[in-house]
Formats: C-alpha cells, structure tokens, sequence
C-alpha cells in the first residue's frame, strides 16, 4: 500500500483540514542491526514523560551499538516525541517494531513498547508500532535525502492530525478503517470530529486538478510533499493530540534539510509553514481506499514499483 500510487477511480470526498498553529517532523528510527553488536534487552517505558524508568522486560534483546543514544521525554519543555522505531534484524528479513523508542545511557538497555508481532520485510508493510492506528513505524516515512535530492518521493506518507478536532468516532465506525485496524484508546471520548470518512487509517490525497503552480508554494522540499500527497497521498496514523500537523521522518531528515535550504521543518511560521498548511487544506478523503483498490483503484498516476529482490 505504502508503494502504491492513487488510481484514476479514486473517490475524493472533502477533508475540511483548517491551518494549524505548529507543523513538524514525527521522527522515526530505523536500523539494520548487525550481529557483532552486543545484546541489549528491551523493556517496556516506565511512563509516557519517564521512559528510561522501566524495568518490565519485552522478552527480546537486540544487538545495539553501545554508543546509540535516543534521548527521554521531558516536560520542561514538553517534548514527548512518539518515536516509532523499526530494526531490522541481521537475518535482513525481520523487523522488530516499538513505539516510544529510548535508549538514555550508552550500553544500557533500551525502552519502547512492543505490541505488534515481528513481521519480514517482505510482507504487506500494513502493521507496526504506530499505536493509533496499527499501522508500520517503517512504510510512509520520508527517507534521508528525498526531500534534498532531484528525484520525486515515490511513495506514500504517513501523518498526524488533530483527533479531538478532525477524526471521527460512533458505535459503527470506531475510529478506524483500512488500512488501519485500531483508533487509540480514548477515541469514544476525545475524537469530536464529524466527518464519517475522517478516521485513523483514512487516506489523504491531493485530487488531480490541482495544480502547484497555483498553490504558489515557496520552498522545494514543500513542492515535493505536493507532488507525494497528489500522486500517493498519506495515511493518517496518529493523533497529533493539539493544534499541529505532523508528517514521518527518518531521524536526520531535519538536520539536513537545515543545512540544505537554512530552514527548519518545525515552526510556527515561514515559509514552509505556510506550504505545509496550504498543503493540508487541498487534502481530501479518497473514500474508496480498501485491500481490492488501494488508493481508489483504477489506472496509476505513477508506474508501480518493481518487484523486491529476495
């Protein structure tokens, strides 16, 4: 699905996503490990601000790098950043998935809850460790150098929007749809949105009448996400819990769009700021997602990728 681009039979229904007062990277982990590294053993966070407290074992160790630092949350400021994680084990087949990644002392152990089953690498992408909506830490995330290269993104994204304010929730559709399998834990109480098509798992594209040269886009790596969110669209996986958007990437995607561009993808203001909010308000639903017509089915507004190597 993550690889998959819109068809011309997509069913575009609105959206209705307004400005957001903050837009940033949700970044995410990947390492392919390797079996000459020590072992350390997982555990789960002790608490969602104290994570490097835990001392539940997650029946698993991994071999890490003893100098491999993810820094815990904290709360002055708040940063409590998700930290979906994906490590691939040196067998290259299997990924082990957590969410809520850290790691605060060189050689220690490591934290982050690990709910979903170790799945190969070539398998559907769909599950994984983003816990509001079931959905892969790996697929969707904007990779090192795609925003900094000359070649389209070519393949889908993955989001965070606002759930009290945007997704929706009732005794018939409980948060959810394909590809997603869950909503979080308090969806009955704090989705307040009111738009049926608009749950974890939905499918946000840009119709194909839209043309970036109207949207009047300022900076490169904003042109590019246009292109990805018109031609493969981005699954909502999380809730970004206040007013703000979030779109996945790798660790290290900031940094060096930093250096490339002299700007930063976290902000208030500026002009990726307003690319990004433009970029959302065009969002809409492709309502006819599902496993038999991913991305509305229909002739591809891109060729599908090739087949991987075993």
């Amino acid at each position: 699905m993550w690889n998959t681009p819109i068809g011309s039979k997509a069913k575009y229904v609105p959206a209705n996503i307004k400005p957001a007062s903050w837009i940033a990277p949700d970044t995410e982990y990947f390492f392919r490990l390797k079996a000459t590294d020590p072992k350390r053993p997982l555990y789960t966070p002790g608490s969602w601000t104290k994570r490097c407290q835990g001392k539940n074992t997650a029946y698993i160790s991994l071999p890490i790098p003893d100098d491999l630092i993810i820094p815990d949350a904290t709360t002055k400021p708040y940063n409590t950043p998700n930290n979906a994680a994906a490590f691939l084990l040196p067998d290259g087949k299997t990924l082990v998935q957590v969410g809520v990644l850290a790691r605060c002392v060189q050689g220690g152990p490591i934290y982050g809850w690990r709910y979903f089953p170790d799945v190969s690498i070539y398998s559907d992408g769909r599950g994984g460790a983003h816990f509001g909506s079931g959905l892969s830490s790996f697929g969707g995330s904007i990779r090192k150098g795609e925003l900094t290269n000359n070649k389209p993104i070519a393949h889908a994204l993955k989001v965070l929007i606002w759930g009290e304010k945007y997704l929706y929730y009732s005794n018939k559709r409980k948060g959810f749809r394909y590809p997603g399998d869950r909503a979080d834990s308090y969806a009955a109480k704090r989705y307040k949105g009111t738009n049926r098509a608009l749950v974890q798992g939905s499918l946000l594209a840009i119709p194909p009448q839209v043309k970036q040269k109207s949207l009047k886009l300022k900076t490169i790596p904003g042109k590019k996400i246009f292109q990805a969110l018109q031609d493969y669209g981005a699954y909502v996986v999380d809730d970004a819990a206040w007013d703000a958007y979030y779109i996945n990437m790798e660790s290290g995607v900031l940094e060096e769009v930093k250096q490339a561009y002299g700007f930063s993808l976290s902000g208030n203001k500026g002009d990726f700021f307003n690319d990004i909010n433009t970029l959302f308000s065009q969002l809409k639903v492709v309502d006819n997602n599902s496993p038999n017509s991913i991305g509305g089915g229909g002739k591809r507004r891109r060729p599908l990728a090739p087949p991987l190597n075993q």
